[in-house]
């Protein structure tokens, strides 16, 4: 497929939440590299300099998206991520946003409202 900046990492420790978010987005052009955590995620990241963007489970064991954004930050300054969180609770996108998140969107996502978010940071 090449780089065309739209490699995209999803870091989810539900199968099921990889397994369909990359068929929907495979169909859009996407080219995506999936993790089960976000240990794996920044080894994937450490790797691959081609990433586009990660979008990013807030919940997960080990360690949460909130520890993981600023070291994925460190790893690529001015790399998109996109928190995503199980609910949205209020001051959830705030405090996604604080921990470094350029973007945020709730399960169950929104397909057409997580292309349009995709948009803004890869084409």
């Amino acid at each position: 497929m090449g780089n065309t900046g739209k490699k995209l990492l999803i870091i989810d420790d539900d199968a099921r939440n990889i397994f369909a978010l990359s068929a929907v987005l495979r169909a859009k052009g996407y080219d995506i590299i999936s993790a089960p955590g976000a240990i794996e995620g920044l080894g994937i990241l450490a790797k691959d300099k081609d990433i586009g963007i990660v979008l990013i489970d807030m919940m997960m064991p080990e360690m949460d998206g909130y520890e993981a954004i600023p070291r994925i930050k460190e790893l690529h300054d001015g790399l998109p991520v996109v928190a995503v969180t199980a609910q949205a609770m209020l001051g959830d996108k705030e405090k996604c946003l604080s921990a470094g998140a350029d973007g945020y969107i709730s399960k169950p996502i929104d397909v057409d409202k997580l292309v349009v978010i995709l948009k803004q940071y890869i084409n």
